[in-house]
């Protein structure tokens, strides 16, 4: 008997928007920022795509794919590629969401078998990104923390604004009436862990490094990746860390909270919290 595909929610599609906007284009950050992950694609050149199917979407599926030209990562969110060499299919949206929230192991059809190399080198980056934001506790090495928390800043900024995008009532409840404001995440001392959001009247953009415009309305500054993560996997509160220095919010802090939520907000999503609702 022929599995029978799940009724897709709005749900499906929030977390689903998340991942193929905000989390995957980390691919490109750990093959750029890791030797040991970019040497495999060094001279090569490829288009790499993840899509899941939906009939609501254009096309009937929504993706995002990969263009590599002699080891030099392009990233196309939210675009599908007519002929990718290598390609993970999902047959369904709600698939591909318990695939990449870690919730389990539904394999998705994978094209490109031909290119065994790429292929291989593609799996163990993406095991790589992978690994670490599912962690469940702070890694030990000072390494895995940095690259983490890189991969949260980039994360979170992102899915917040993708969440905005789409109209998610919590938070276009905070985006709406807001004026120009910047907010931005930094950890002191390591100029490579910045990010930053911006909204205005509803919209939103989030982006990364410094916000050089001008000064954020609100920064959330750490002093060390270790007490970043222990905040930004809820090994700790906010407010203890803030009395003890090990977090300054700078600018406007009674935002501090709001931001916190926004950022729990697309962990909701990113982590497949809102699929335990479901069983």
């Amino acid at each position: 008997m022929a599995k029978q595909s799940p009724i897709i929610t709005q749900d499906d599609v929030y977390a689903a928007r998340i991942f193929l906007y905000s989390a995957l284009p980390l691919l490109r950050v750990i093959a750029e920022s890791e030797e040991k992950y970019g040497k495999k694609f060094a001279g090569k050149s490829f288009v790499f795509q993840v899509s899941a199917k939906y009939s609501e979407a254009e096309g009937g599926a929504m993706g995002t794919h990969f263009v590599v030209e002699d080891g030099n990562w392009t990233v196309n969110v939210g675009k599908l590629h007519e002929n990718p060499d290598v390609e993970f299919i999902f047959p369904n949206l709600r698939d591909f969401n318990i695939f990449f929230s870690g919730k389990g192991m539904p394999l998705p059809k994978i094209k490109g078998w031909g290119k065994l190399g790429i292929l291989v080198s593609i799996l163990m980056t993406l095991l790589r990104m992978a690994g670490l934001l599912q962690c469940k506790d702070v890694p030990q090495k000072l390494e895995d923390q940095i690259m983490l928390v890189k991969l949260y800043f980039y994360l979170l900024p992102s899915g917040i604004s993708q969440l905005n995008k789409l109209g998610y009532p919590e938070f276009k409840a905070f985006t709406e009436p807001s004026p120009d404001r910047a907010y931005a995440f930094a950890v002191s001392g390591y100029p490579e862990l910045q990010s930053w959001l911006r909204i205005k009247a509803g919209n939103s953009k989030a982006g990364r490094g410094e916000y050089k415009r001008c000064r954020p309305f609100l920064t959330m500054r750490w002093d060390s990746p270790q007490h970043a993560l222990d905040i930004l996997m809820s090994k700790a509160e906010m407010i203890p860390y803030i009395e003890q220095g090990f977090l300054n919010i700078e600018g406007a802090p009674e935002f501090g909270g709001a931001l916190g939520n926004l950022m729990f907000g697309v962990a909701y999503f990113a982590q497949g919290e809102y699929l335990d609702k479901l069983n």
